[in-house]
């Protein structure tokens, strides 16, 4: 049986990897936000 410790610290690294990620898709969303947003536009002005 795994002690508390154990499992505590498994918790603290899924929490890590979870902040990891959540910032790498920040930083992708900041630096193609503006791309994506003009060819969301592009496409919408395109629509009779």
């Amino acid at each position: 049986m795994r002690r508390l410790s154990e499992r505590g610290q498994g918790l603290v690294e899924y929490a890590l990897i979870l902040v990891l990620v959540a910032i790498v898709v920040v930083a992708a969303l900041t630096a193609f936000g503006p791309i994506i947003g003009n060819a969301f536009t592009t496409v919408n002005s395109l629509i009779p």
